[in-house]
């Protein structure tokens, strides 16, 4: 199949190349919503940077689409509860221009202390007045940084080599991670107390629109510098330009605007506050490396693997994803065991975290959308993906629940999935061992169950002459078996048996299996 993507942003030579070394490709830019709604069927993927408006409208017109790229960070330019609905993968490259807003930050940090645009115009009308532009050094003042991610992280090591001591603030850094970059974490609202210069690097979200507003400015020192270099919104721009006329606000540094341009912006009147036009992501470098990490992202995607920086799937911070990966591939296995157990509809499924795993909470979203990923997979015949798995389940009128306990018994971590439908309650449970995932009871029966490949899952009375007619019939018909397991319970009383078999079993031998003599139930399962 030949995948098309369209371009509809200017984007850099290199990333271009990298496309139609895979594909065909379409550069068309500035067009309209209209225009897009109109084409936009006839393509696999969308690349777009900021210009592009990817609204809700043109993703429903988008019926091949798998991929939409943001060749840049902010994403507030695409709809991503629509592409998720539509299970298209939305990805970003935060990575790619980590530098370049990361210099700019420091760049405008030193300028502004040291009120470099000022004097640069001043000296250029033929002035020469030094003591007018007496400045502050950094060395020995606090920095808050609003936003501890890639950029964050960065801005606070420059900071660090100035000798400022950097105090940060997010919601989903742990503060040994800030300690261990000798920074310390704490609530927005007390960095806010503490700063002498405060940057912001979050993402413009509802719950940081205006998170600098006129009250949380009244709690700030007095003589404060604030440095936006992110998203235009972040700063409520009437109250900074209130609080710098006041003098509460020594001056501000501002790349990014909440109307863009800012023509009418009061802001621009005041001498103490320097601006650029939105250019902390423009360096030759940056436009380069964004373009080239979504080109092998969409790509990525159209051979059917996933985006490494999807922005509409669970995020996982970058240090945890080690430790979480194979929790993922232990509960996506988990849901597609489920599904294939599973007798009738699930109305109710849930994730339990026990012991040392449990301490990634945040983080758990990944792996619960990769159980809700492995039961669809085998429950539906359409497609799944760790974008739209929550939402489709859901959708389905299935509850989700995720529990976390520090009680695992005898195990560090241990994984527990009890899904309900209209016969009842079943439990499976999982760990994590050196060389992969293992289950470890089906329905309270203990067992050491390799989760791949072809098995029969059969419930019987535990007797003797039972298992063995069961491996008679299954040799009869040239079915190997490599594995075998029973559930430890009491003589006469109902058990499990596992069997790891290497073809698939077919369905009138399956019949065969379940008439067998002592045998109450037997499923073929493919894991």
């Amino acid at each position: 199949m030949s995948f098309k993507v369209l371009v509809s942003d200017p984007l850099a030579k290199e990333g271009v190349d990298i496309l139609k070394g895979f594909c065909d490709v379409d550069e068309k830019a500035d067009l309209s919503e209209d225009e897009l709604v109109k084409i936009i069927g006839g393509y696999d993927a969308l690349i777009v940077r900021s210009g592009t408006q990817v609204t809700a409208r043109i993703i429903e017109a988008a019926d091949r689409m798998k991929y939409i790229g943001r060749a840049g960070v902010g994403v507030d330019n695409i709809d991503c509860d629509a592409a998720t609905k539509k299970g298209i993968i939305v990805s970003n490259a935060p990575e790619g221009n980590t530098l370049a807003a990361t210099e700019h930050t420091i760049a405008m940090m030193m300028a502004l202390a040291r009120n470099i645009p000022q004097a640069t115009a001043s000296l250029k009308k033929g002035e020469w007045k030094r003591s007018k532009f007496m400045g502050n050094e950094m060395n020995g003042k606090v920095l808050g940084v609003v936003g501890f991610g890639r950029i964050g992280r960065e801005v606070s090591k420059r900071a660090q080599a100035l000798q400022m001591t950097v105090i940060a603030y997010d919601p989903f850094i742990p503060a040994e991670v800030g300690a261990a970059m000798g920074v310390e974490m704490m609530s927005v609202a007390e960095l806010f107390t503490k700063a002498d210069v405060i940057t912001v690097h979050t993402p413009l979200i509802p719950s940081t629109t205006h998170l600098v507003n006129k009250e949380s400015i009244a709690t700030m020192k007095d003589g404060v510098r604030l440095i936006n270099c992110a998203r235009g919104g972040i700063i409520d721009e009437a109250a900074l330009y209130e609080a710098i006329t006041s003098g509460k606000v020594a001056g501000a540094a501002l790349d990014v605007f909440e109307q863009e341009p800012p023509t009418d912006s009061p802001l621009l009147s005041l001498d103490k506050v320097i601006v650029t036009p939105h250019l902390g992501a423009s360096t030759v470098e940056a436009q380069k490396n964004v373009a080239i990490s979504v080109a092998q992202q969409c790509i990525e995607v159209l051979k059917g693997g996933s985006a490494k920086n999807a922005v509409n799937a669970p995020l996982v911070a970058p240090e945890l994803r080690p430790k979480l990966e194979p929790f993922a591939q232990l509960t996506e296995k988990m849901g597609s065991l489920a599904a294939q157990l599973a007798d009738g509809a699930i109305t109710e499924i849930e994730f339990a975290y026990l012991g040392e795993v449990a301490e990634m909470k945040q983080n758990l979203k990944y792996p619960t959308r990769m159980g809700l990923k492995g039961l669809l997979d085998k429950a539906l015949h359409e497609p799944a993906n760790l974008v739209n798995a929550e939402f489709i389940v859901q959708q389905r009128g299935m509850t989700i629940v995720e529990k976390t306990s520090a009680d695992a018994g005898d195990y560090k971590s241990l994984v527990t999935l009890t899904f309900k439908t209209g016969k009842g309650t079943q439990t499976i449970s999982g760990i994590i061992t050196r060389v992969g995932p293992r289950i470890t009871s089906i329905n309270g029966y203990s067992m050491d169950l390799v989760p791949k490949g072809n098995v029969i899952v059969a419930d019987h009375i535990n007797r003797p002459g039972v298992v063995g007619p069961v491996c008679v019939l299954l040799g009869k018909h040239n079915i190997n078996i490599s594995n075998m397991q029973v559930g430890k319970v009491d003589v006469g009383s109902e058990s499990l048996m596992i069997l790891a078999v290497d073809d698939v079993v077919p369905a009138n031998v399956m019949q065969e299996v379940a008439e067998s003599d002592g045998i109450i139930s037997a499923k073929f399962m493919q894991l």
